[in-house]
């Protein structure tokens, strides 16, 4: 058993917005972004083992986690890509690795599409694109008035029920650890959630604006990892990523949105090969 590697804790001020990371490791830098209300919490299982070969920079987004809350910011991937940059750039991150799960997927690819000389390899697990239908029926719900109005009570919803809805991630509810939980509902209020509606109300635009460059992550080293129990952004969509992008696809069977929280073992020895 090796010994654990010291994770701390930062904030850093990006463009006059407070942004909490967790950083720990040595060596070339890989950045680990969530996905919607998420936080850097949601990597617990895998920090340890990638800071073995990395400097690991897990961030929580503005308006999400431990970061600060600003209204009326801009919630676009465009916006939240130049954000992202410019914390590398504060944390003098000159290149790094990049991982994002689900619309931090997005975001990354984003991201490695306006700053390709910041951006080394990919690592995407099930990211949001413009292939996936899965997630449209929830998009247009949370667009109505009585979405809208259901999104500002979800934070005071009982534990019992998020904990339902977290296990509907996961292809085998048996497999979600403690603490998983808190690294979704320890950030989750009120700005957080105008942060999300936000980004619901642009989802069509930014997917389009993602389709719109994807053709420029072509040369850029990508791996996909998805699980084939996945509810949330379905694999069919990541097979057709991989051909857009000539990507590698790695599907876990078994597996649902969550791979590299439900089977860490799997996913960090794919990422370490991958990483090199």
């Amino acid at each position: 058993m090796g010994r654990r590697v010291e994770v701390a804790d930062f904030t850093i001020v990006v463009d006059g917005i407070r942004l909490h990371y967790s950083r720990a490791g040595r060596g070339p830098a890989l950045v680990l972004l969530h996905g919607l209300v998420g936080s850097s919490r949601n990597w617990d299982r895998n920090i340890q083992f990638l800071a073995k070969f990395r400097t690991v920079y897990a961030l929580d987004l503005a308006n999400m986690g431990a970061s600060e809350r600003v209204s009326g910011l801009d919630p676009g991937l465009e916006a939240t890509a130049d954000r992202i940059a410019a914390a590398m750039a504060a944390l003098d991150i000159s290149k790094a690795d990049v991982a994002g799960h689900s619309h931090g997927g997005a975001v990354a690819m984003m991201l490695a599409a306006r700053y390709p000389d910041r951006v080394r390899r990919l690592v995407l697990f099930a990211p949001a694109n413009p292939y996936c239908d899965f997630c449209r029926p929830l998009i247009r719900f949370y667009r109505t008035r009585l979405g809208v109005a259901f999104a500002h009570l979800v934070p005071r919803l009982p534990r019992a029920l998020h904990k339902t809805a977290l296990s509907r991630m996961y292809g085998d509810p048996k497999r979600v650890h403690e603490g998983a939980l808190e690294g979704y509902t320890q950030g989750m209020n009120a700005g957080a959630v105008e942060h999300v509606l936000g980004i619901v109300r642009g989802w069509t635009d930014d997917m389009r604006a993602l389709a719109e460059v994807l053709n420029q992550l072509s040369g850029l080293p990508t791996l996909l990892i998805w699980g084939d129990r996945d509810r949330a952004v379905g694999v069919g969509s990541g097979e057709r990523l991989a051909a857009r992008l000539g990507a590698r696809l790695m599907v876990i069977p078994g597996v649902g949105h969550l791979p590299f929280a439900e089977t860490p073992e799997v996913c960090n020895r794919a990422v370490r090969e991958w990483l090199g």
